[in-house]
């Protein structure tokens, strides 16, 4: 008799918790129970396996339940048992609850048949009523909806009339509210909402001429960044590599089959392999641009030159890494692990400078406040502020009531901003111990914030600070961090958004979902002024330094780079 092994039961929960998206569960098993170590060949073993693996054996118990019934209609015993009768009951004592219940059931037919016959005269004279007044309310109701039709098309062609009288005025209240250019934009003002309206947005496509599809990686795409040197772009995908593309300036037709010279594959484990556990997860340029940092599913960090040569691989971690920055001065890399801590490493001297061992869950995120400070975020709901040197945190920020996603410094490193399943933002200040704001209008988790690189501490100084928080209620938020308040409401996406980044000059934000689309809004505006839909889900998207090009991941494979004229 086939049977199945702790090792194989152990792989096909681990899938099926990553395809219901439980992702830090399945990497908490994947871990623990050394997954990665097996022998089993991930690409043989179908989607929904265990589903199937489970369907299968109830099918078998139910067969065999049944299977010394001669009656045609076995359809109806199957319906008699339920899934925990074939996990409870062994073989004879199913076959008997069917027996009973087969009596049970014909009982019930005879009596439902002489109570049909009594009824059936009166039921037809009341259906005849019911039907006759049916079709007078739906009548009824056709005509209302006439009315209502007929009222707002007049009510919209004298709103009309009258806009085309008045001067036109291009303040930003103005803009916002002409409903004609907008899509899926709901603005909070004086704490009343505006529906957001649909609009095709065939008019802002951006054409196939200004779009470079980049191919090569064999698996999903879930990290890119532009080096802020120049023109090169990185990727990192779950087929053990990352890339690094050369992108020429200005409009650009790249395609990796056009030669190897334009991208360097970096590859994380020797020959082919479908181990997981060699997937790129995150990855970050240092501030020159000289050197990449790669993080994997294997623990390990790895630093790589602009040429594609492995400088150093740093190796302490006991679980994959989650998160990976760079400080500002470039001599010290920083990495968050599901193993609960987060290393400092010395890049000079290609060592573990420190570990920091704070969280009783994986980390998720770690953002630098400065050269030697910063903020780590964990499964286990809270977020530390470290310090080089120091052995306990600086700060301890509780608040949060679910698994913290983000955390960001804002461009003075005096605010931090964190996100989390508890579909709550949060502001927090290194001057007190509760969160400054409590930002509540997402109706699903929180995946990622964004600040914009405007206000004090940034080359648009004159400008308002704002953040932006990606949700998978599908939409973005944009809020004033000063009053906590919302500003406005970006509705145009259909699934959950993973990804926004802010353009260089802080006056548009690019969205990525995995609706397929990536989405360019103007801040001024409050409106797309530029999308793509691509071929899948996005995970990532990012402006180059100049902001005159765009980069996305996606899940099938590929990455594509938009040029952004306007």
């Amino acid at each position: 008799m086939t049977s199945i092994t702790s090792v194989e039961l152990n792989f096909l929960v681990f899938r099926y918790l990553q395809e219901s998206g439980f992702t830090h569960s399945a990497f908490a098993l994947g871990y623990e129970a050394g997954i990665n170590k097996g022998t089993i060949d991930g690409n043989l073993v179908p989607p929904g396996a265990l589903i199937i693996f489970i369907q299968k054996g109830l099918q078998y118990l139910e067969m065999e339940a049944n299977l010394s019934n001669s009656d045609a209609d076995l359809d109806e015993d199957f319906s008699f048992l339920q899934p925990l009768d074939l996990i409870t009951k062994d073989v004879n004592q199913l076959r008997q609850m069917i027996k009973e219940k087969r009596k049970n059931a014909q009982k019930d037919k005879d009596k439902d048949k002489e109570h049909e016959s009594y009824e059936k005269k009166d039921k037809d004279k009341e259906h005849e009523n019911e039907h006759e007044g049916e079709r007078a309310q739906v009548r009824e109701k056709e005509r209302k909806e006439r009315e209502k039709d007929f009222e707002k098309d007049r009510e919209r062609i004298e709103k009309n009339k009258e806009r085309e009288k008045q001067p036109e005025d291009h303040n930003d209240k103005d803009v916002v509210r002409d409903q004609e250019d907008k899509v899926n934009v709901k603005h909070e003002e004086n704490g009343a909402s505006r529906e957001p309206m649909d609009i095709p947005l065939t008019d802002v496509e951006i054409p196939s001429s200004d779009v470079t599809i980049l191919e090569g990686h064999t698996n999903e795409v879930c990290a890119c960044a532009w080096s802020p040197a120049g023109s090169l772009l990185a990727s990192g995908s779950g087929d053990s590599t990352a890339r690094i593309w050369t992108i020429a300036d200005g409009s650009s037709r790249f395609s990796s089959q056009n030669g190897s010279s334009n991208v360097l594959v970096l590859k994380h484990v020797k020959g082919r392999t479908n181990e997981k556990s060699k997937d790129v997860t995150t990855l970050d340029w240092n501030g020159e641009g000289t050197m990449l940092a790669t993080g994997s599913y294997d623990g390990q960090a790895r630093i790589w030159g602009t040429n594609g040569e492995l400088i150093s691989t740093l190796s302490k971690h006991k679980g994959p890494i989650f998160s990976l920055k760079w400080n500002k001065k470039g001599d010290y890399l920083l990495t968050g692990s599901c193993d609960k801590t987060a290393i400092v490493w010395d890049v000079k001297a290609e060592q573990s400078k420190q570990q920091f061992e704070f969280h009783s869950g994986p980390t998720l995120d770690v953002d630098w406040r400065n050269n030697v400070s910063f903020a780590m975020s964990s499964t286990d709901n809270m977020i530390y502020v470290c310090k080089i040197g120091e052995n306990h945190p600086i700060k301890t920020f509780a608040g949060h009531q679910g698994e913290v996603n983000c955390v960001k410094w804002d461009p003075t490193g005096s605010l931090l901003a964190s996100c989390s399943d508890d579909i709550s933002a949060k502001i927090w200040s290194m001057k007190q111990e509760k969160y400054v704001h409590d930002l509540r209008e997402h109706s699903k988790e929180i995946y990622t914030i964004r600040w914009s690189p405007t206000g004090p501490g940034t080359n648009n100084p004159n400008q308002q600070l704002v953040l932006a928080s990606a949700s998978f209620d599908s939409t973005v938020k944009l809020w004033d961090v000063e009053q906590g308040k919302l500003i406005c409401s970006l509705d145009g996406h259909r699934e959950p958004v993973y990804s926004v980044a802010f353009s260089p000059n802080g006056e548009y934000l690019a969205s990525g979902s995995l609706d397929k689309s990536m989405h360019i809004w103007s801040l001024k505006e409050g409106k797309i002024v530029k999308t793509y839909t691509g071929s899948g889900g996005i995970f990532e998207v990012c402006w180059n330094k100049e902001g005159d090009k765009l980069a996305a991941c996606f899940a099938n494979n590929t990455v594509c780079v938009l040029d952004f004229r306007i």
